[in-house]
């Protein structure tokens, strides 16, 4: 089964492409990482993946916008919903002191779970597209050595980034539910 994400590697939509591929009992499996929601429905159109996975609502900070327009671009079948308890981190490179953190990339969706703690700090904000590519480009040195990353915990692992504080989403538990969808027809 090929399941498209709408994220990349250490995303929360992978994580929730895992766990879709064990409800399914699909032993074989693999993820593609098509980072937004248009590229998924677009890759499922195009008959590149069996089923794509995205998010489309979070109960703290609402509709996932993104996630509705590209639904209204593209004909597809809704087959299962997932939900997931988004803990937001915030991530730099090693050595790096919150001190030091001006700026922040990531996803609008995560900053907006996290609009209590960006406050506090008086961050700039800086949308990235998805929570994993920003921290993939911050462990590759195209975005500045001393920016932070809203992103997974699984983010950092993946990209040997440091946690600087888990758990910065403004509610407890951050539930975020995933829709599955397949090609209509």
């Amino acid at each position: 089964m090929l399941i498209g994400v709408s994220g990349d590697v250490g995303s929360f939509s992978e994580e929730a492409g895992l766990i879709y591929a064990a409800k399914a009992h699909s032993a074989k499996h693999e993820i593609r990482y098509l980072i937004d929601m248009d590229g998924v429905l677009a890759a499922l159109e195009r008959g590149e993946i069996d089923v794509g996975i995205f998010p489309f609502v979070n109960y703290n900070s609402g509709i996932v916008w993104p996630a509705f327009t590209a639904m209204g671009k593209y004909n597809f079948m809704p087959i299962d919903d997932l939900q997931l308890n988004v803990e937001q981190c915030l991530l730099a490179k090693l050595g790096t002191d919150l001190s030091e953190i001006d700026e922040l990339y990531s996803y609008t969706p995560a900053f907006e779970q996290c609009k209590g703690f960006i406050n506090q700090h008086g961050f700039k904000l800086i949308d990235w597209g998805d929570t994993a590519k920003a921290a993939r480009d911050l462990a590759a040195g195209i975005l500045p050595n001393n920016a932070g990353v809203v992103a997974s915990a699984q983010a950092a692992k993946s990209y040997d980034l440091q946690i600087v504080k888990r758990g910065i989403q403004d509610i407890q538990p951050n539930i975020t539910r995933f829709i599955v969808v397949k090609k209509a027809g």
